[in-house]
């Protein structure tokens, strides 16, 4: 089984209970908090492998708490260039894993959103899959051949990141693409979906940003359960 690392932003968090579901299906070697984050594992009955950051959103109560169970602190200065979640990811880099999930990275404040988008290019420099998450969708970069497994009609949107994309051919897809063009600018990859079981996406050069909703046709703030 593939390792794997959670890391727990601070941001829109989601069912605690979906969280828990991942948990034991993914069965990470760690848990790791950016600061605030650590109140969504108190949500979720589960308690962190570790807590870093400079402390600015999370309780002295629930430090010592955390602290009680055996958490371990790294704590920083709050003079720093490196956000929180840069932070914990830095350190689940250093537990060597073949993934890493963020969670309560997305919603809440667009900056912090978009911060967070860029910590997945850490991720494929290293060769490691960085995924942001939550209950609703994976958000991930694709710069080589990746083949996406699902179910037919999930939503997966694909924009281009940090410059064009050229090459980029997509099979399975309801949409599909032979050696084509994605241009910062314009968004034509938006709500794409899987005609299969397998979606295979190829990129000659560039890289893609991939939204992949999880239930088909369901989407956040559309008022379907």
């Amino acid at each position: 089984m593939k390792k794997v690392v959670f890391v727990v932003s601070g941001g829109e968090f989601g069912d605690p209970v979906f969280f828990r579901e991942q948990v034991v299906k993914a069965a990470p070697a760690a848990v790791i908090c950016a600061d605030g984050g650590a109140r969504h594992l108190q949500a979720a009955g589960m308690v962190p492998a570790l807590i870093v950051g400079d402390m600015d959103s999370l309780d002295s109560e629930s430090e010592r708490y955390y602290e009680a169970m055996g958490c371990r602190i790294i704590r920083h200065p709050p003079q720093k260039d490196e956000t929180d979640t840069e932070l914990a990811l830095r350190e689940a880099f250093g537990m060597d894993p073949a993934e890493v999930w963020i969670w309560g990275a997305l919603g809440h404040r667009l900056d912090h959103t978009l911060a967070n988008l860029c910590l997945l290019v850490q991720g494929a420099k290293r060769g490691i899959m960085v995924k942001l998450i939550d209950a609703w969708c994976e958000v991930f970069l694709i710069n080589r051949r990746t083949v996406l497994e699902g179910e037919v009609g999930q939503t997966v949107s694909l924009l281009p990141f940090a410059g064009d994309a050229t090459g980029v051919t997509l099979t399975g897809f309801e949409y599909h693409l032979t050696k084509a063009v994605m241009e910062i600018g314009r968004p034509y990859g938006i709500s794409n979906r899987l005609a299969e079981r397998e979606g295979i996406i190829e990129v000659d050069s560039g890289c893609l940003l991939a939204v992949k909703y999880f239930r088909p046709g369901v989407f956040p703030g559309e008022g379907k359960g």
